[in-house]
């Protein structure tokens, strides 16, 4: 009766160092596949950053449009730079205005709903300058300038999925 016992430990302990000897077997596997992987001689390749200023996206705009249009938009942006660049300056300054209050000890409601009534003012004066800038270039170009407009993005129109 004591010699069962003994078998069914020793069967028993086979089984363990065969699971052991398989999950070691698994891991030592992944961890070569994943040094061969990174250790190949092409380079991994880099991401480049998205820029997402506003002059960096008018500059892509003005990128996607034929080369005469491109022009136009571009010398409009330069005319304009002056106003686009007010407007945007107020409406920081009015974002900044609203933090402070929202920041403000002791908390001024009154004084945080004047800040966001001017953060509205301040956001509407800069889509209006900004609008009429694109307005005022798209006036001067070609239809088909004036499609591309009209359809940018397109990058981002072509990944959606299909309703």
């Amino acid at each position: 009766m004591s010699i069962l016992p003994k078998m069914e430990t020793g069967a028993h302990m086979r089984w363990l160092m065969f699971g052991s000897l398989a999950l070691n077997l698994f891991f030592v596997g992944a961890a070569g596949a994943v040094a061969f992987r990174y250790s190949s001689p092409v380079p991994l390749a880099t991401v480049a950053r998205i820029d997402h200023s506003l002059a960096s996206r008018l500059d892509r705009i003005a990128a996607s449009l034929p080369p005469a249009d491109s022009v136009v938009m571009r010398t409009q942006l330069r005319h304009d730079a002056e106003k686009v660049a007010a407007a945007q300056a107020d409406l920081r300054l009015s974002q900044d205005a609203v933090r402070k209050s929202l920041r403000a000890e002791p908390f001024d409601a009154g004084l945080t709903r004047t800040a966001m009534a001017e953060n509205r003012a301040a956001r509407d004066n800069f889509d209006q300058v900004l609008h009429d800038t694109i307005a005022a270039a798209a006036a001067q170009m070609s239809v088909v300038g004036r499609n591309k407009l009209a359809d940018w993005p397109a990058e981002r129109e072509s990944a959606r999925p299909l309703r």
